[in-house]
């Protein structure tokens, strides 16, 4: 693409800013009309907009693996654009399906909330915890309309092709802002896909896209015309726009408490994300599956996901704990290995072969060794130290950690985990929960009190972590403690078409054993096919297209 002038983009931006006003006194029912216009047009662009990010990435287009890129790109951002609808039809209060107070916090259960949702997520139940002490309103944006409009800068994400439009959108809809959206350098041959895709919400100058490296975006943060700021992706580009461009200037401005930008700035940031396999009795058949399941979590987008698994924490005298890794390595070591298109990650790769030389490369044994592309790698042994370099570096590649904790049994197994995570683990984006129904109903009451006492904003409960970011009407984001100078996993909240305002975290259960064979794991055999008929049934909802996906599903064996 070409990049974006200075001077192009300041145009730009007064643009933007002679129409965040209006955007404000667009109507619900005309919000619902733009929401139901890029819904198609999203459709119409998906082939393209998988088919690039497959290039992208090194994956055929025609390919089974490459379904993934449409679930993550297309898929993903029709499901929101659907909730948002949703959302509004109910002027910005959907009701939830159900709701409660737990120990004084209110949980609102919000997925699956349609009954095809319900047949296709079978078993699935997906909360939203409200902040302690805090009601559960929804929709202030609709019910208290601000005086003055307001002009976001979105600086989306290089790894995965729904996350900037779905920022953007966030902003739009959910924050009453006008949108400058700046494409990572990474992805920007998204761009004109996405020019396309929301071709209305861009004619009528709510939504405008530009291009550029550090320098335009340093630009654009500092614009006097930009008064928000969202950005997803490192923390330390979050502390260069915050703090200084360098180290010194960074540390003497935190302790001065004097940042470079004190506009509002909300983030993602990534996550060393955290697996913990609570011990049990299991089956063959469990310790394939899951190790199956996990496997998915670190080789899913090459493992370029800030919830991609980066350490699994298990009882070292589980009895089945030598089997499961066994399984865990076989599998890593079947699948197959992805290119390695995300800038730095040999470099991160490499740095943590130097600090282990204990790790354990896994590949297919056809494979030949490929600079492209970085093996699937395990790294058994790491202790639960404080500082320890895997467990405070997000690796950004296809590393998984090893860490096993001492315990008389699972409720004192448990305690141990969740304060290791919390405190030892950098980050507190998302974390993932396995346990089996046996286990679970022995020791309830412990595995509830460790859901409530886990300090990440998204929590998986037998099922990736990684699906809370698809499922639109749960929130994504860092548990709320963050502060700027220590900023973490971010702060803010995007996603969330349920409209909180005092969201804490999203938890979404999910039975042991899924059925039919889930999107994310690796080496599957129908995902095109399902992705594209995943497709259609999100820009119709119909029992005709619900059928397609069932059987598309209920095909893929393996």
């Amino acid at each position: 693409m070409t990049a974006t002038t200075f001077e192009q983009a300041d145009a730009i931006a007064a643009r933007l800013t002679e129409r965040k006003d209006r955007w404000l006194h667009v109507s619900i029912p005309d919000r619902i009309l733009c929401l139901q216009r890029c819904l198609e047009d999203v459709k119409a662009v998906a082939p393209a907009w998988a088919a690039a990010a497959c290039r992208a990435k090194g994956i055929d287009p025609a390919a089974m693996l490459a379904g993934e890129e449409w679930f993550v790109g297309p898929i993903a951002t029709m499901a929101y654009l659907r909730s948002l609808m949703t959302a509004l039809k109910a002027n910005g209060q959907p009701p939830p399906v159900q709701q409660h107070l737990r120990n004084g916090q209110w949980v609102a259960q919000v997925f699956p909330d349609n009954v095809i949702d319900r047949l296709l997520w079978l078993g699935f139940r997906g909360e939203v915890w409200l902040q302690p002490g805090q009601l559960p309103t929804q929709g202030l944006v609709y019910r208290q309309k601000l005086t003055a409009g307001t002009l976001a800068l979105v600086l989306g994400a290089g790894n995965v092709s729904s996350i900037a439009p779905l920022d953007a959108l966030y902003k739009l809809f959910a924050e009453d802002a006008v949108v400058l959206l700046k494409m990572n350098p990474v992805n920007e041959y998204m761009g004109v896909i996405l020019e396309t895709a929301f071709q209305s919400l861009r004619q009528d100058g709510f939504l405008e896209i530009v291009y550029g490296g550090a320098e335009l975006g340093c630009h654009l943060c500092q614009h006097p015309l930009v008064q928000t700021i969202h950005i997803t992706g490192s923390h330390h580009t979050h502390d260069a726009i915050v703090w200084g461009a360098t180290p010194v200037e960074q540390s003497q401005r935190k302790a001065a408490q004097q940042p470079l930008l004190t506009k509002p700035i909300t983030s993602e940031l990534g996550c060393v994300t955290p697996v913990i396999v609570i011990p049990g009795v299991w089956s063959e058949a469990d310790l394939a599956f899951q190790a199956r399941h996990i496997a998915g979590m670190v080789t899913h987008n090459a493992s370029f996901n800030c919830a991609a698994a980066k350490v699994v924490i298990t009882a070292s005298n589980w009895a089945q704990r030598d089997a499961f890794w066994s399984q865990l390595r076989q599998e890593l070591a079947q699948t197959p290995t992805r290119v390695a298109y995300y800038p730095g990650a040999q470099e991160r790769y490499q740095a943590f072969l130097a600090q282990y030389p204990q790790a354990i490369v896994l590949k297919p044994s056809d494979e030949p060794m490929d600079n492209a592309v970085i093996p699937w790698t395990v790294i058994p042994g790491i202790p639960a130290n404080a500082g320890e370099y895997a467990l405070t570096q997000e690796a950004f590649c296809g590393v998984l950690a090893d860490v096993s904790l001492d315990a008389a049994n699972t409720g004192v197994f448990l305690t141990q985990a969740v304060d290791f995570v919390n405190k030892q683990v950098w980050g507190n984006l998302s974390c993932t929960l396995l346990v089996d129904s046996q286990t679970q109903a022995k020791w309830n009451t412990e595995v509830e009190t460790a859901i409530d006492r886990l300090r990440y904003g998204a929590i998986g409960v037998n099922v990736w972590s990684g699906v809370i970011f698809s499922l639109g009407a749960l929130p994504w984001g860092a548990f709320p403690e963050n502060s700027l100078e220590t900023i973490a996993s971010g702060r803010g909240v995007v996603h969330n078409a349920y409209l909180f305002e005092q969201p804490q975290k999203a938890v979404l259960r999910a039975p042991f054993r899924l059925r039919p064979l889930p999107l994310w794991f690796p080496r599957h055999p129908n995902l095109l096919r399902l992705a594209q008929h995943f497709t259609n049934l999100q820009a119709t909802l119909s029992w005709r297209h619900f059928l397609r996906v069932v059987l598309a599903a209920v095909r893929a064996r393996g």
